[in-house]
C-alpha cells in the first residue's frame, strides 16, 4: 500500500496475550481498511491520543526486534529529506524476515539475565502504536522527533564547526554502548552461525590484543592523520574528508579506523560501492580485527537466509562492526563511533528505488544524529566532499604535495594523434607512441599493464565508411553495432541484425568503427603483442585480482583488477568518451575513474592518458591533486546555481500529472521552476531549485502534494527525486 498520505503511525492496541512479545521494533499483523497488512510496533505508550475506537493487534510475527529506535528516526529524517514514506526507506533498511536464520543467528548474553527487559501492564490489553506496513508508514514523532531549525548535516545551510581530531579537542558524547540485551536465544540443531557469542567485553578485550597499533604508520603520512585516529579512539566526533595516496591500502585503512573506534568501545559502519571492494574490505577488516568474529559484510548478493542471520548480528550486538554496500548504511550497529564511505562519487552509492536516498547523505545524517566521526574517503573528492570541508563541518585529511608526489606514478599526457604513425606497432595496437613504449617497457620489466578502455563489447558504434554518416537500425533507429569481427551489424536497442544494411545518405555498404571497445582493444593488442597474455575485464567477467608478472588488462571503468606489486604502466584511452558526457558530472567523474585506475600503478610506473593537456581536469591528474579541481567545480556549481550549492528536485510524469503536483505543492519562496523537457516516451520532467535553506521546505512541499494527489486516487503516477545524480 504505497500510499503517502498515510504515511504516519497507527495506534492499537495490545492484547494480554501479547504483552510480552509485543516491545518496540518487532514485527506485527494488523488490520487495515479490512485487510491483514505487516508492519513494525514503534512504541508502547499508556494511553492513545485516538478519540475513536482502537483494534487490536492480530499477533506478533516475531519477538525479534528489528526495528531499533535509532534506525526509525534515521528512517524518518531520510523519508523526510527526499520526499519520501518511511516505510519505503524501511524497506531498503530492513531485510525480509528468514524463520530457520532467526532462529541460529548469534545471539548476546544480557549483562543482567534476571532484568525484565518490558514490564508487563497489569491491564488486559494497552495502546500501541504500530506502523502501516510496507510503503506507508512513518515514524512516531517521539521516536524520530523533528529537530528544530535546519536539517542535519547540511553544511551549506547550517555549517557545524569541524570537530578537529586534535588530543586537545572536547570530548563528544557516544552513542548507546549495548544492543537489546533481550534476543532469542539460539537452539541447537539449526544452520551454522556466522560469528561467536561474545560479549562486548570480550569483543573489546580480543580487538586490543589482536588490532594493529594505533595510530598506524599508513595514517602517519597524512596531515591530522594521527589525530584522526586518536580521536577515534579517544570516543570524539570528528568529520574528516580523506583523499587517498596513490597506491594507497585503503582496505587497510579503514580496518585499522574501525579497529580504533572499537578499542575505544564503540562500533563502526563502513560502505563501499560493490562486491569487489566489499571483499578487499572484509579481507583487511579480518586481518585488523584478528578474526574475532566482531564484524559481518552485507551486501544484495547474499541470499535472503545469509543476510538476515548477519544483519540480526549486528542487530543483537554480536557484531559491533559492519561492512557492506549502500544497503548496509541503515545496518543497526550499537554503539556508533565511526560511520564511513568510500568512494563516495561513484554512482552504485545512489539508490535507485524510491525515495532513492545516497549512502553518502544516509551515513552524514546517522553522523549527526549518534553523535559519531564520519569519514569520506576516495581517490578523488566529490563537490559534495569539497562543500563539507569549505563549510568547517569537516577537515581535510591529506596527504602533503612531496610525500604526494614520492607516491605517485608518472603522468605523461599526448594528444589523440601524436605520433600515431612512428612506429608499426603502434599503429596496429592503436595506441599512440608513447602509450606504445610504456606498454613495450612495462612488459620488458615483467610488469603488468593496465589499459583503460570506456566503452564494452566489440565495436559499439559504427558509420559509413565512404561518408561518415553513423549508421543506424532500419527498423527503430537505434545505433549499429558489430558484436565480433564475423558478425553482421545489429542494433543496439532493438536487436535486429542489419546483414543488408547500406548507408542511406551515399549507399556504400562498407563499414568503419566510430568507437572501439574493449574486446576489440583486445584483439589488437593480442596481435601486437603476440608472446604476452592478454586479460579482459569488464560485463562478461570482471577480475578481482591478476598476477604480478608481465600481461595486458584491458578493463572498463570500474572494472579494474588489483595487480600484485601494482601495475608498471596504465595506459587511458579513448578519454574523449569521458569528457564529452552530456552530464553535471562529466568532468568529476572522468577523473575519478582516471584516479582510480592510476592509482592502481606502482610508483615506479608510468600513467599515459590520450587527452589534451591544457583541460583542467587532466591537469588535476597530472598532479594527483583532486581537491584542486573540486574545489573548481563547486565555485562553477555556485556561480551557476547547481548542486550542491541549491537543492533540486525532479518530476518526472505526463505532463497533465506534473502540472497537477505543481499545482498542488507550495513550494518555497524564492523557488525556480525549470522545465519541461521530454523524457521517457509520453512524459515529461521538471526541475524545481530552490536555496539549501529552503530545501526541507520544498521536499515536505512535494511530499505534502502527493499525498493529496494519493489521497484522491490520481491516476498517473509522478516520480519525485531529490538531489538526483542525472540533472541534464
Amino acid at each position: 500500500m504505497p500510499l503517502p498520505h498515510l504515511d504516519r503511525p497507527f495506534d492499537y492496541l495490545v492484547p494480554a496475550a501479547a504483552d510480552a512479545t509485543a516491545r518496540p521494533g518487532v514485527r506485527v499483523k494488523v488490520r487495515f481498511a479490512g485487510q491483514l497488512v505487516d508492519g513494525y510496533l514503534l512504541e508502547r505508550v499508556a494511553e492513545s491520543g485516538h478519540e475513536g475506537r482502537l483494534a487490536f493487534l492480530d499477533k506478533v510475527v516475531s519477538p525479534e526486534p528489528v526495528l531499533r529506535p535509532e534506525i526509525a528516526a534515521l528512517a524518518r529524517e531520510i523519508a523526510d529529506r527526499y520526499a519520501g514514506t518511511m516505510s519505503d526507506v524501511l524497506r531498503l533498511a530492513i531485510p525480509p524476515r528468514h524463520v530457520r536464520a532467526e532462529q541460529s543467528a548469534p545471539t548476546l548474553e544480557p549483562a543482567d539475565p534476571a532484568a525484565d527487559p518490558e514490564p508487563a501492564g497489569p491491564e488486559p490489553a494497552v495502546p500501541a502504536d504500530a506502523r502501516q506496513p510496507t510503503s506507508q508508514e512513518s515514524a512516531d514523532p517521539a521516536v524520530a522527533p523533528e529537530p528544530a531549525g535546519q536539517e542535519p548535516a547540511d553544511p551549506a545551510a547550517a555549517p557545524e564547526p569541524a570537530v578537529a581530531p586534535e588530543p586537545a579537542a572536547a570530548p563528544e558524547p557516544a552513542g548507546p554502548e549495548s544492543a537489546d540485551p533481550a534476543a532469542a536465544p539460539q537452539p541447537a540443531g539449526q544452520d551454522r552461525v556466522q560469528a561467536p557469542v561474545v560479549a562486548p567485553a570480550q569483543v573489546q578485550a580480543q580487538v586490543q590484543a589482536q588490532a594493529p597499533v594505533v595510530p598506524g604508520a599508513g595514517w602517519g603520512r597524512y596531515t591530522a592523520g594521527t589525530a584522526l585516529l586518536r580521536a577515534l579512539g579517544d570516543g570524539r566526533r570528528p568529520h574528516a574528508v580523506w583523499t587517498a595516496l596513490p597506491g594507497e591500502d585503503w582496505p587497510a585503512r579503514l580496518a585499522e579506523a574501525a579497529a580504533t573506534a572499537l578499542t575505544g568501545g564503540r562500533g563502526a559502519l563502513i560502505v563501499v560501492a560493490d562486491a569487489r571492494d566489499l571483499d578487499r574490505l572484509d579481507t583487511a577488516m579480518t586481518t585488523a580485527l584478528g578474526g574475532t568474529g566482531s564484524h559481518v559484510a552485507l551486501s544484495a548478493a547474499l541470499g535472503p537466509a545469509e543476510r538476515y542471520r548477519r544483519f540480526l548480528a549486528a542487530a543483537r550486538g554480536v557484531a559491533r562492526v559492519v561492512i557492506g554496500t549502500r544497503a548496509a548504511c541503515f545496518a543497526p550497529v550499537a554503539g556508533l563511533g565511526l560511520v564511513a564511505i568510500w568512494d563516495d562519487g561513484d554512482d552504485l552509492h545512489a539508490e535507485p528505488r524510491a525515495p532513492y536516498p545516497h549512502a553518502r547523505q544516509v551515513l552524514l545524517t546517522r553522523a549527526e544524529q549518534a553523535g559519531c566521526g564520519i569519514i569520506v574517503g576516495g581517490f578523488a573528492r566529490t563537490a559534495e566532499a569539497q562543500q563539507l570541508v569549505e563549510a568547517g563541518w569537516a577537515i581535510e585529511v591529506s596527504a602533503d604535495r612531496t610525500v604526494v608526489r614520492r607516491h605517485m606514478p608518472q603522468v605523461v599526457t599526448v594528444g589523440e594523434d601524436d605520433q600515431m604513425a612512428r612506429d608499426p606497432g603502434a599503429v596496429s595496437a592503436r595506441l599512440p607512441s608513447a602509450a606504445w613504449r610504456a606498454a613495450r617497457d612495462a612488459l620488458l620489466r615483467d610488469t603488468p599493464v593496465l589499459i583503460q578502455v570506456p566503452r564494452r563489447g566489440y565495436i559499439p558504434s559504427v558509420a559509413c565508411a565512404e561518408c561518415y554518416t553513423a549508421s543506424r537500425c532500419p527498423n527503430c533507429s537505434g545505433p549499429l553495432a558489430l558484436p565480433s569481427a564475423t558478425a553482421p551489424p545489429s542494433c543496439r536497442w532493438c536487436g535486429r541484425v542489419a546483414a543488408a544494411y547500406s548507408c542511406p545518405e551515399c549507399g556504400s555498404r562498407r563499414l568503419r568503427a566510430s568507437v572501439v571497445g574493449a574486446r576489440r582493444t583486445a584483439e589488437e593488442l593480442a596481435r601486437a603483442f603476440p608472446d604476452t597474455p592478454v586479460r579482459t575485464s569488464g560485463r562478461d567477467g570482471v577480475l578481482a585480482t591478476v598476477p604480478g608478472d608481465a600481461s595486458i588488462v584491458v578493463s572498463t571503468p570500474g572494472a579494474e583488477p588489483v595487480a600484485a606489486g601494482g601495475y608498471g604502466a596504465v595506459l587511458l584511452l579513448d578519454s574523449w568518451a569521458l569528457l564529452t558526457r552530456a552530464d553535471l558530472r562529466g568532468t568529476e567523474e572522468a577523473l575519478r575513474r582516471w584516479l582510480t585506475a592510476a592509482s592502481l600503478a606502482r610508483h615506479t610506473g608510468q600513467v599515459v592518458v590520450v587527452a589534451d593537456a591544457s583541460l583542467a581536469v587532466v591537469q588535476a591528474l597530472v598532479r594527483f591533486d583532486p581537491g584542486w579541481l573540486a574545489a573548481r567545480e563547486l565555485a562553477d556549481r555556485r556561480d551557476l546555481g547547481f548542486p550542491p550549492v541549491v537543492r533540486m528536485a525532479s518530476l518526472t510524469g505526463t505532463p497533465a500529472a506534473v502540472a497537477d503536483l505543481l499545482a498542488l505543492a507550495k513550494l518555497p519562496p524564492g523557488a525556480e521552476v525549470l522545465g519541461p523537457v521530454p523524457a521517457d516516451e509520453g512524459q515529461e520532467r521538471m526541475l524545481v531549485r530552490t536555496g539549501r535553506a529552503g530545501g526541507r521546505a520544498l521536499a515536505l512541499a512535494l511530499r505534502t502534494a502527493a499525498g493529496l494527489r494519493s489521497a484522491r486516487k490520481a491516476g498517473d503516477p509522478v516520480r519525485v527525486q531529490v538531489d538526483p545524480l542525472d540533472l541534464v
